[in-house]
């Protein structure tokens, strides 16, 4: 698929896996929501219940300064498969910065969720540096 396409189709998906690594070298794959405004993906530390507030994710993205966001389609008919991922380099920012506000403000359009409940906790901005797709049957 093309750049176009893979980008359509990471923009409409309502969950991506969240890949980072931690300082240490191991690996660390989490379920997202997310919203992409131009080259950046956005996710933030909502209010649905968690462990620990300090998120490995966060540690991870402070400690390497990279992510990977990837989006799938899974269907019993294997040639309707497909999967865009998007590779950048990544950073956590805090919730009162005029950028994540504008991520809050993006990820609230996108889930009507976060209307009543939006987002509190800090935002991690993934900025572009890679497209990477593959679909079973190619798009004519």
């Amino acid at each position: 698929m093309d750049e176009d396409e893979a980008r359509r189709r990471f923009a409409a998906s309502r969950v991506a896996r969240m890949a980072t690594v931690t300082a240490a070298g191991s690996p660390h794959v989490v379920p997202v929501v997310f919203a992409l405004l131009g080259d950046v993906t956005y996710t933030a530390v909502d209010g649905k219940p968690k462990t620990t507030p300090r998120l490995q994710r966060l540690a991870n993205v402070a400690a390497t300064g990279r992510a990977s966001v990837l989006v799938d389609e899974y269907r019993a008919d294997w040639s309707a498969l497909w999967w865009v991922r998007f590779d950048g380099t990544a950073q956590v920012l805090e919730a009162d910065s005029a950028e994540a506000s504008m991520a809050i403000d993006a990820l609230t359009l996108k889930y009507p969720q976060y209307v009543t409940d939006p987002p509190t906790g800090p935002v991690i901005a993934v900025r572009l540096t890679r497209w990477q797709s593959w679909e079973a049957t190619p798009t004519p």
